[in-house]
């Protein structure tokens, strides 16, 4: 299966048909409808009704309530009637915890697992492991500040260096993605780009967003431009061995990074590892 698109994925509360519906027009790459802390506990029923009005451009996740809680069971049996491209699992802190959704999903439904906890954090290596259909692992700020007593009050605002390259190192080794959270500021869109930027420097290939207007500029960090796009060819067109392209020293590494930009861009490469 090839690889889901992942550099925007916006969060919609099942619970509210407006933003339903203005969802399924937007450009992001994965609309996730949510069941779990978008959605009051009193409304938690009606939501899990309103899935069937679902739609989206690109890929569409559902976000069931984490193991442990009274929905999560009964979120899936409505999951397994939409039949979504993806299920988002949230909180995930074990790989039984991972293993028991995975096994009641329909076939070709794709799982998310978001890394919410220290202790989820330290088990991300386990979870990884998994295999499919397991493709991307997805950090979440908010509730992993909480669990750790971080001083932030806006959710993405926090520095989390080493969570980051934990679980980018954990999703690459075993092939699946690594999405960013999301950043709660609404207005600081330079806010917006910095935390885009720095999970983009960590290996992320995406970014959750919480409005519309967050989507361009994600997506914007998470596209090589025109000239990164065009440097990256010309190392690729480059003769094996030593050489230099725009005064840098160019070897097989630097092949593969270039290989790797192509890939983020859209395009496959032979052999670009």
């Amino acid at each position: 299966m090839a690889t889901r698109p992942r550099r925007s994925c916006l969060t919609v509360p099942a619970s509210s048909p407006k933003m339903l519906a203005k969802a399924a027009g937007l450009p992001a790459d994965e609309v996730v409808v949510d069941l779990e802390d978008g959605v009051a506990v009193d409304a938690k029923e009606e939501a899990r009704g309103r899935l069937a009005d679902a739609t989206a451009r690109g890929t569409l996740a559902v976000r069931i309530n984490g193991i442990g809680t009274p929905w999560w069971e009964d979120d899936l049996a409505a999951v397994a009637g939409l039949r979504p491209d993806v299920v988002v699992l949230p909180k995930a802190e074990s790989a039984d915890h991972v293993r028991a959704v995975a096994e009641l999903l329909p076939d070709g439904v794709g799982l998310e697992v978001q890394i919410e906890s220290a202790r989820g954090l330290v088990e991300v290596e386990r979870i990884a492991a998994l295999g499919p259909p397991l493709e991307a692992l997805v950090f979440g700020p908010g509730d992993f500040a909480a669990t750790l007593g971080v001083p932030v009050l806006t959710i993405g605002a926090g520095t989390f260096e080493y969570a980051l390259a934990r679980i980018s190192v954990a999703a690459h080794a075993f092939g699946l993605q690594a999405v960013d959270g999301p950043y709660a500021d609404l207005a600081d869109v330079d806010g917006l780009r910095r935390t885009a930027r720095a999970a983009l420097a960590h290996g992320f290939d995406g970014k959750w967003v919480l409005h519309p207007d967050q989507i361009a500029p994600v997506e914007d960090v998470f596209t090589p431009s025109a000239e990164e796009l065009a440097r990256a060819h010309r190392i690729l067109a480059a003769a094996d061995g030593v050489t230099r392209i725009d005064g840098d020293m160019v070897d097989l590494a630097t092949k593969r990074l270039a290989a790797a930009v192509l890939a983020r861009g859209g395009e496959w490469v032979p052999g670009g590892g």
